[in-house]
C-alpha cells in the first residue's frame, strides 16, 4: 500500500517538476500501488509519470489499471507509443484493453504490430465477455510430446523470459491437441534422457474456452492449480486461467452478486468512478418496482382497517413481526445462494433442503415468538400476546421458505438466483406477514 509520505514526495515533486526526484519515487513504488496513484490523476498527468518507467515496468503498472483509465490514458499516447506498449503487455490484459478502445484506436495499433502479433489480440479479443476465453492468456509453455527431460529443459528456457507462469508446462501432440502437463519441479527431477511421454501427467484437468469464467475460477480452487488450461472444441491448447486471474473472477462475480443481492443492476465501473448518473440508473429501476410490490402491503393493511380501529395495539406489533419475516428470509436466501454459487446444492437437494427449513425455521420462530410473548401479553393481555406468537411462529417460517424457494425457482427458469436476495425477498415476505398477521389476530380476536 502506498503510504502517505509518498503520496504527500509524489505531488511536491510534481509541483516542482523535480524529475530526478519523480523517477526514483515511482521505481521505488509498487506498481499495484502505483497504478492506483496514477488512476486518481488526470490522464496527462498520469501519463507524465508512467514515462519515468522503463517500457517493461509500465506495462506492468499499466495492467494494473481499470480499463477505462487505461483507455483515458491511451487517448493521450501517441500511436507508436501505445503499439510499444501493447507489446510488452501481458496477453489476457492486452486484450481487455484492446476492446474498450475505439475502432480507430485499434486499428492503428494494429498497423504497428506483427503479425504473430495482431493475430494473438484478435482472436483473444474475440471472445465473448463473460467465456473463460475472454480471461485467459496465451504466454505459456508447451512441450511437443516425443521429446526427452533434457529437450524439454531448454524449451523452457527459451520460452520463460514472456510465459506467464513457467511452474506448469503443456504437452502437445502434432495436431497441438493437449496430452498431457508437467510442472516444472517434476522436470528437473526427471532423468534427462526420459522421454517426456513417459513422465508426463496425462489426467489434466482443462475447460473450454467457451465455459463460463466462474467455471474456471471453480476449478482452479477445488484442484489447487497454477494454470488451468483452455481448450477449444477439437481439445487444442489455446490459452491458460492463472490463480491470480481467477482471484480476479471470483472477486468480479462476488461484487457482481452482492449487487445483485441488493437489487442494483450491472456496471463497468467501481463504485469511486461512477457518475450520478450511472448509480442512478442502476438502483432505480428495482425501488421503482418494489414501490408497486409494497402497495400491497398497504392494500393488505387497508383491508383490515376496522379490526386495526378496534385493536390499535396491533399496529405496535405490525413493524416488529413483518421484519422478522424479511430478515429470516434473507437469511435463508443468502445460505441458499451461496451454496448454489459454490456447487455445494443443486437443484436436486430441494426436497432435503426444504425439510430441514422447514424444522429450522419452525426453532427460529418459536425462539423468537418466546422473546417477544411478555410484551404482547404486556401491552394487550392474554389474547394479543397469543396473536403476536402465533404470528411469529407462521411469518418466520413463511419468509424462511420464500428465501429458499426463490433462487431455486428463478435457477429453474433460467435466472441468476442472486436476483432473489435482499430488497426482493424481503418485499414477498412483508406483503405476506401482513396478511398472516391480520388473519390471526381476526381468528383470534374474533371469538
Amino acid at each position: 500500500m502506498i503510504s502517505d509520505e509518498q503520496v504527500a514526495s509524489l505531488h511536491k515533486a510534481m509541483a516542482e517538476d523535480d524529475t530526478l526526484v519523480l523517477e526514483q519515487l515511482v521505481i521505488d513504488i509498487q506498481p499495484a500501488d502505483l497504478a492506483e496513484f496514477v488512476r486518481r490523476q488526470t490522464p496527462e498527468l498520469g501519463l507524465k509519470l508512467l514515462t519515468y518507467l522503463r517500457l517493461e515496468e509500465r506495462a506492468d503498472v499499466f495492467g494494473y489499471l481499470d480499463v477505462a483509465s487505461q483507455c483515458g490514458l491511451a487517448e493521450e499516447m501517441t500511436e507508436k507509443g501505445l503499439s510499444q506498449l501493447f507489446v510488452h503487455m501481458n496477453s489476457d490484459e492486452r486484450a481487455d484493453f484492446f476492446n474498450g478502445l475505439s475502432e480507430i484506436k485499434r486499428q492503428s495499433i494494429l498497423r504497428h504490430l506483427a503479425k504473430e502479433e495482431r493475430e494473438d489480440i484478435r482472436r483473444l479479443a474475440s471472445y465473448e465477455e463473460g467465456t473463460t476465453g475472454s480471461v485467459m492468456s496465451s504466454d505459456y509453455v508447451t512441450v511437443v510430446a516425443g521429446t526427452n527431460v533434457a529437450q524439454a529443459l531448454e524449451v523452457v528456457r527459451h520460452t520463460a523470459p514472456n510465459a506467464e507462469t513457467i511452474y506448469q508446462i503443456f504437452i502437445l501432440n502434432e495436431d497441438h491437441q493437449l496430452v498431457g502437463g508437467i510442472s516444472l519441479r517434476q522436470l528437473i527431477l526427471a532423468k534427462p534422457d526420459a522421454q517426456i511421454d513417459k513422465v508426463m501427467t496425462k489426467e489434466l484437468v482443462s475447460i473450454n474456452a467457451a465455459e463460463p469464467r466462474e467455471e474456471a475460477a471453480r476449478l482452479i480452487s477445488r484442484y489447487d492449480l497454477l494454470a488451468l488450461p483452455v481448450v477449444d472444441d477439437k481439445q487444442c491448447l489455446v490459452g491458460i486461467v492463472t490463480y491470480d486471474d481467477a482471484m480476479d473472477v471470483a472477486e468480479a462475480e462476488a461484487t457482481e452478486d452482492m449487487h445483485k443481492g441488493a437489487s442494483i443492476g450491472p456496471s463497468d465501473e467501481g463504485f469511486g468512478q461512477a457518475t450520478i448518473r450511472n448509480l442512478y440508473s442502476r438502483r432505480v429501476n428495482w425501488l421503482v418496482l418494489l414501490v408497486f410490490a409494497n402497495i400491497l402491503s398497504g392494500a393488505g393493511i387497508a383491508f383490515y382497517e376496522e379490526m386495526i380501529e378496534a385493536y390499535v395495539v396491533l399496529v405496535f406489533f405490525l413493524p416488529l413481526l413483518v421484519a422478522s419475516g424479511g430478515n429470516a428470509g434473507s437469511q435463508a436466501s443468502t445460505l441458499m445462494i451461496r451454496g448454489l454459487a459454490t456447487g455445494d446444492i443443486g437443484i436436486k437437494d430441494w426436497g432435503r433442503l426444504l425439510i430441514r427449513e422447514l424444522i429450522v425455521a419452525s426453532f427460529l420462530g418459536l425462539t423468537m415468538a418466546l422473546a417477544i410473548v411478555g410484551i404482547g401479553f404486556w401491552r394487550g393481555g392474554i389474547e394479543i400476546a397469543q396473536v403476536v406468537a402465533y404470528s411469529m411462529v407462521l411469518i418466520v417460517l413463511v419468509g424462511s421458505l420464500i428465501g429458499l424457494t426463490l433462487p431455486f425457482l428463478l435457477l429453474k427458469v433460467g435466472w441468476d438466483p442472486a436476483t432473489a436476495s435482499g430488497p426482493l425477498v424481503t418485499s414477498i415476505a412483508d406483503i405476506i406477514g401482513v396478511l398472516i398477521y391480520f388473519a390471526i389476530a381476526t381468528s383470534v380476536l374474533a371469538f
